[in-house]
């Protein structure tokens, strides 16, 4: 085990400022053993938006390029939270200089890059993950081990819906996000936390059927400047450029195990900035989650009777020892899953035998493989997944 770990993150804006701040708190929480971290880089082209990112989080610089975080000898792991479009290039580079690599979701911009990407990963022997970090949700966790211990029975149906409202203006900015083909809006954004999450609950899908794809808004204006982030903070031109990808997706699907799944996911929901939830229906009781409240779920089994909350606590996953006040009643925040996010890869490249592994790069690959599924599905044909 080496005596510390140098990190860096690629990527200044929202999500990159969550990993920043992810691994300052990883030697904070769980047990001791975890090496020195060390908090080396941000970078971000953006020069004053990486700068303020270093400073915030305590990075002992800030650089202008992702070549200077591949060369740099005194990091040895890396996020990569920058548009999908760019993930290839940076990942390779950084496995081929050694460097352990937690990329953010979706893994690639489509399933040929993903697969180059795997084989990257195998060829270097470094540890290489995604960022599904909605699995370190400790409400979320504790659903899982009651399906898992049987407790709720076998699932019957999982209805998932991630609704956001960062598109809903016909005034906001033309950004990366709204560029690509069908599946790149969306979908690949924030579907593919949620059908993680129904596999992470449910076991594998085996098909997916009848999606809809719908791009509501046809064209956006062009920022004068960078757009930063969802909000966009930049003047802009009177000229409007066409949206290539959807702005709302629904689909059904089929579980390996004999559930069903129904799916909605939007960027134009208005004034629901980040609504992620789902119930789950098993044989023997039901759970939910919504993450406005997430420091909580519901469940019912046939003990209970009806449904009824339950507030998390250290008798669930995450909670005890991964807060500084880790006593029944005291919550968290969606922040806090990055710290755990951050806390597991961590672990993994120490060898130290603490949370449970973060996803590889082959979940990152099934994961495209099922959006791009979706998409066949909204086809005459439906979509079926490979083997």
């Amino acid at each position: 085990m080496k005596s510390s770990i140098g990190v860096a993150v690629i990527g200044a804006g929202m999500a990159g400022r969550a990993h920043a701040q992810g691994y300052r708190s990883a030697s904070t929480v769980f047990a001791a053993g975890l090496p020195e971290v060390r908090l080396v880089a941000i970078a971000d082209v953006n020069e004053d938006l990486g700068a303020d990112a270093a400073r915030r989080y305590g990075y002992e610089r800030a650089e202008t390029g992702w070549q200077a975080i591949a060369a740099a000898p005194d990091i040895d792991a890396v996020s990569v939270v920058v548009a999908n479009t760019l993930h290839r290039e940076i990942v390779e580079e950084l496995l081929a200089a050694g460097k352990h690599v937690l990329c953010e979701k979706p893994l690639a911009p489509s399933v040929e890059d993903a697969r180059a990407m795997v084989k990257a990963a195998e060829r270097s022997g470094r540890v290489a993950a995604v960022g599904f970090s909605f699995r370190r949700s400790p409400a979320i966790g504790a659903i899982r081990e009651r399906v898992a211990a049987g407790e709720l029975g076998r699932p019957l149906h999982f209805n998932g819906h991630y609704w956001c409202d960062y598109g809903s203006a016909a005034g906001a900015p033309m950004s990366w996000r709204y560029k690509g083909g069908p599946g790149s809006g969306i979908l690949a954004d924030v579907g593919s936390h949620l059908v993680d999450l129904a596999e992470f609950l449910c076991g594998p899908v085996e098909s997916v059927n009848g999606a809809v794809l719908s791009t509501v808004i046809s064209d956006r204006p062009v920022p004068l400047g960078t757009a930063i982030g969802h909000a966009g903070g930049v003047e802009l031109s009177d000229r409007r450029e066409p949206v290539e990808n959807e702005d709302v997706a629904t689909f059904t699907a089929t579980f390996a195990g004999g559930a069903v799944g129904t799916f909605s996911v939007s960027r134009v929901a208005h004034a629901l900035p980040n609504a992620l939830g789902f119930e789950l229906f098993c044989a023997g009781g039901s759970a939910a989650f919504d993450v406005s409240r997430p420091a909580e779920f519901t469940v019912s089994d046939s003990a209970a009777g009806g449904h009824r909350r339950v507030l998390v606590g250290p008798e669930h996953p995450y909670i005890a020892g991964g807060l500084a006040m880790d006593f029944p009643g005291v919550s968290h925040g969606v922040n806090d899953f990055f710290t755990y996010q951050a806390r597991a890869f961590l672990e993994q490249i120490a060898g130290v035998d603490g949370l449970p592994p973060c996803a590889g790069f082959a979940a990152g690959l099934h994961n495209l493989e099922l959006l791009d599924a979706v998409v066949e599905s909204a086809g005459p044909d439906g979509g079926a997944l490979p083997g």
